[in-house]
């Protein structure tokens, strides 16, 4: 099921954006002259209004490999709906072995979600909401589904205009 709504490019420039490191992961490459470290690092960035990204970084350096990361997050941006610090409506999205669920809460239920989703739920702005990775725990898939999730989240108004429903029917079926 593909979205067909315009995506806006969204300027890192113009926003305060914060950032979160997700996990870094040391490699290890064995030469002749011994072994050869590198790092890498997935990072997710977020204005905490309804604005998020993601990205990864590779370099010799944790530092540097964190400072890519965040360049390449910029590059990622999206928007996600946040209606009174919760998300629209439940969604399901599934990236690799990774599949993640989430849900709309309550106000003061809070973002009770697992390690890396819980990384881009909060950088979103997202206060209460429920989800649930199911399957793989891989960071990198778990980040990349709840992307996935969150790009699939839509506005209420934009479902009545689709569907030509008032906005209270689309929330009173």
């Amino acid at each position: 099921m593909a979205s067909t709504h315009v995506v806006s490019k969204i300027k890192a420039g113009d926003l305060e954006l914060k950032e979160k490191v997700v996990s870094i992961n040391r490699v290890v490459k064995t030469t002749k002259g011994g072994r050869a470290f590198s790092f890498s690092a997935l990072v997710v960035v977020g204005n905490q209004a309804g604005i998020v990204g993601h990205g990864l970084g590779k370099a010799k350096e944790v530092q540097e490999a964190i400072t890519k990361g965040i360049e390449d997050a910029k590059k990622n941006l999206i928007r996600v709906p946040v209606m009174h610090g919760t998300i629209p409506h439940d969604q399901i999205a599934k990236e690799g072995a990774a599949k993640v669920l989430i849900k709309p809460a309550a106000h003061g239920t809070g973002v009770i979600a697992g390690g890396s989703m819980r990384a881009v739920l909060e950088s979103a702005g997202i206060t209460d909401v429920l989800a649930k990775s199911l399957g793989s725990a891989n960071p990198h898939n778990v980040v990349k589904a709840t992307f996935k999730a969150l790009n699939l989240l839509r506005e209420p108004i934009q479902v009545s205009r689709t569907r030509n429903l008032s906005l209270k029917k689309v929330f009173n079926g």
